[in-house]
């Protein structure tokens, strides 16, 4: 096949190329700069684009023609104090993906959405018909939502499928998701088991993980059976309170939700923190995912949960991986493609 890959020098698009990579198919990858010619990225061929610019679904449409898939998976994290330049990327960039699929014919688009998509459904078991109107006080969980209905517009020309998984780590990625998320004011030190048995966890916060490689083999099956529809993605267990003591061998006191988001935003206001409190809003409020729809057509996850967070966490303490966005930048957006 050939398959076009936005976003294809990111977390998840590293993953799926590791997984694509020999089996004959004839790879396209989009990002805003070509990366380093050593593997995974030296098997594709790189179209330089940034989808948060104008005009950019013309551009698309010459990538696309001729493809026998779109995997769109490029999103922008950073920077979150400009969320209208987020807007242009999530939004804007996937309106021009959709435009380009439907006017280059390709006829299967994989849009990877997130489980942040869902509407607030804290601690309740939801399969992919649960509502996707998202956490309306996350930036990221409402243009997750706001992707999505862009998306419906490919079901009239094309098969459309929908990847909806939980958090996804990887070794390689640690340094650059602790970028993202922790800033360059938080020493990485404080990032160990060792330490992590004493963080606070309120009682009522649960959430779920999953390795990258595990959603490139998702996205791999969905492509090749061509499967419509919307798949939840997690592995097991759950990460509540008992299953954070035994990854760390400890828990800390169970600090309330509301005085766990006001420290949040403190440190978001002072500028320690890169993301807003609104990232907490969602962990809070996020659903389990019923992954039974995708596990139907064969997928297990390599990992459980437990082994994804104490491997990645191990990773963070040693400073695994590339140290500009994922995973190859010159600039600080933390933009994925």
């Amino acid at each position: 096949m050939r398959i076009v890959i936005t976003g294809a020098s990111g977390n998840a698009g590293t993953a799926l190329l590791r997984r694509l990579a020999g089996a004959g198919h004839q790879l396209v990858g989009v990002a805003r700069r070509r990366p380093p010619a050593e593997p995974p990225y030296d098997a594709v061929d790189w179209v330089p684009t940034d989808l948060g610019r104008s005009g950019v679904a013309e551009r698309l449409c010459e990538s696309f023609t001729g493809a026998d898939a779109v995997v769109h998976l490029a999103w922008a994290i950073q920077p979150q104090r400009q969320p209208e330049v987020l807007h242009r990327v999530n939004r804007q960039g996937t309106a021009a993906v959709v435009d380009a699929v439907i006017a280059a014919g390709v006829p299967h688009l994989v849009h990877q959405s997130s489980i942040g998509a869902y509407a607030p459904a804290p601690g309740c078991t939801v399969d992919e018909t649960w509502p996707v109107t998202g956490v309306p006080s996350s930036v990221y969980s409402v243009d997750k939502a706001a992707a999505e209905r862009i998306v419906d517009r490919a079901e009239a020309h094309a098969t459309v499928s929908r990847l909806r998984p939980a958090l996804i780590f990887q070794e390689i990625a640690a340094s650059e998701i602790a970028r993202y998320f922790l800033g360059p004011l938080v020493p990485r030190s404080l990032v160990r088991r060792g330490l992590l048995r004493f963080a606070p966890f309120p009682d009522a916060l649960a959430f779920q993980v999953v390795a990258a490689d595990d959603v490139a083999a998702a996205i791999e099956l969905v492509l090749r059976e061509r499967a419509p529809g919307a798949f939840n993605v997690a592995a097991a267990p759950v990460i509540d309170r008992a299953a954070f003591r035994e990854i760390f061998g400890g828990v800390g006191l169970p600090l309330p939700a509301p005085l766990l988001r006001a420290a949040a935003a403190a440190a978001w206001r002072a500028r320690v923190l890169p993301i807003e409190p609104g990232w907490l809003d969602l962990a809070a409020q996020a659903p389990i995912l019923d992954t039974g729809r995708l596990e139907s057509l064969g997928w297990r996850p390599s990992l459980d949960a437990r082994e994804v967070l104490g491997r990645f966490t191990d990773a963070l303490r040693r400073g695994a991986g590339r140290s500009g966005p994922l995973l190859y930048p010159t600039s600080r957006s933390g933009r994925t493609a």
